[in-house]
């Protein structure tokens, strides 16, 4: 039922609410995240029900549509943002358009799957996600970033003085910026895991940015590679 809490039996990894004004949209994605393992504990058609859903059910994460009656899912994902830091937001939309890209990010969305993407990409950035890393779809990270390369300045994050990284931190910002996951990173540098976490979160604090996406887009603006 639209909006409600539906508990779902299952070994999932991560707990998720979807968010969109198509039922039959909502209700085939439903089945095809169940049968990879994924926990979908409740569905919204529009902002406002999410938004109660967040504060009712806690999810690890939340695939939202952009495009909804009402409140809109960039204003709803800052919302949720606000309400409950620890749920991650992941935008599913048919839209991959640059600016709606960069609004989602800067809304502090941790993720951007178009709607035609695979199952297998969509279950892919839950898990980022839900393991506090960010994945941009493969389809639009070449063309936002290409785009941020030709531009200057970024209204959206403060200026500050140029972030001192170390040899270390800029490899594996490189390769963040290439949209390699840790484990990928690990594997390309000869090191573990837990390095390569503990390395990224001190990217971010460093780049005083909230995520992997943030990171990359004010590393290719602001030159620092």
């Amino acid at each position: 039922m639209e909006g409600s809490l539906q508990q779902v039996p299952g070994h999932a990894d991560a707990r998720v609410v979807i968010v969109d004004d198509h039922t039959l949209f909502r209700t085939g994605l439903r089945g095809l995240l169940e049968e990879h393992g994924v926990d979908v504990v409740a569905e919204a058609p529009d902002g406002e029900t999410a938004v109660e859903l967040v504060r009712a059910a806690a999810p690890d994460v939340v695939l939202m549509d952009i495009s909804l009656p009402g409140m809109s899912g960039i204003e709803a994902t800052t919302r949720i943002r606000g309400l409950a830091p620890s749920t991650q937001v992941v935008m599913l939309t048919v839209s991959a358009e640059e600016c709606d890209v960069e609004r989602a990010i800067f809304a502090g969305a941790h993720g951007y799957v178009v709607k035609d993407a695979p199952v297998d990409e969509i279950v892919r950035g839950i898990r980022a996600v839900g393991a506090g890393e960010a994945l941009l779809s493969s389809r639009i990270a070449a063309g936002i970033l290409e785009r941020f390369r030709t531009e200057s300045g970024d209204p959206a994050l403060p200026e500050g003085g140029r972030a001192e990284l170390t040899q270390r931190e800029t490899e594996i910002l490189r390769l963040m910026v290439e949209g390699k996951e840790n484990p990928e990173i690990a594997e390309q540098l000869f090191i573990s895991v837990p390095t390569v976490k503990n390395h990224v979160s001190n990217i971010l604090a460093k780049l005083e940015v909230e995520n992997r996406i943030q990171a990359a887009v004010k590393a290719v603006r602001r030159r620092l590679l």
